[in-house]
């Protein structure tokens, strides 16, 4: 990292194995404060000039010739990160920083990491669901990044992991707050957001490996 980039992030080697043992141990890990207010600020101005210039997308569901939009599943609008400002650098930096610290230790071959801004409006939710299928999983770990200041205790919003063996049992309940950082296995541990009563700010993002076939990286399948 640079010295800039190490300021952005909180996490320390502490911090990080604990990370890895939560993969580990039970597929997620939810820290709070992971990164510096600074960079959440910056990353949510440029949050709020793309909803400005009308830049977000409602989010659909489904992979290439079946993508549809569906309310009734899953209600944020989206915008890939694409680099062009200063803060969506560094976090992807940081990020980098992270995938190389998972493939050291747990030997995960995770080859790129990709995100996107997400924003659900007031009365939006996204109901329960894998981000990857196991047995054709290209994405590995998913994260979440919250962006929201003092997110208040009746806002709703919150992400809810279950439990990888008995999937309806709740494991965590992830309050939005500006920080708090997420990931968990994408195969492996089912999620649902639970319908905010505010505009609900994050970047939702995905370590993922090489499914590269005929020279094309990551096929539609």
């Amino acid at each position: 990292m640079t010295p800039n980039d190490a300021h952005d992030a909180f996490w320390d080697n502490a911090q990080l194995v604990t990370l890895i043992d939560g993969l580990v141990e039970r597929g997620w890990y939810v820290g709070e404060g992971f990164l510096a207010p600074g960079l959440c600020q910056g990353l949510r101005d440029d949050m709020e000039r793309l909803h400005q210039r009308q830049a977000l997308q409602e989010a659909a569901i489904g992979r290439g010739d079946e993508r549809t939009l569906r309310r009734d599943i899953r209600g944020d609008a989206i915008h890939w990160l694409d680099r062009e400002s200063l803060a969506q650098r560094r976090y992807l930096t940081l990020m980098s920083e992270l995938q190389q610290q998972i493939n050291v230790a747990l030997y995960a071959g995770l080859f790129e990491f990709e995100a996107h801004f997400a924003l659900y409006p007031p009365g939006a939710f996204y109901r329960k669901h894998y981000d990857s299928f196991r047995g054709r999983a290209n994405r590995v770990i998913s994260t979440v990044l919250y962006l929201n200041p003092e997110w208040p205790a009746d806002g709703g919003g919150e992400m809810v992991l279950y439990d990888a063996q008995e999937t309806d049992r709740e494991a965590a309940r992830v309050q939005p707050q500006a920080g708090t950082f997420a990931c968990f296995l994408s195969d492996r541990i089912p999620h649902e957001v639970l319908p905010t009563r505010q505009p609900r700010l994050s970047i939702a993002g995905w370590f993922r490996r090489n499914a590269s076939l005929g020279g094309v990286i990551d096929p539609a399948r």
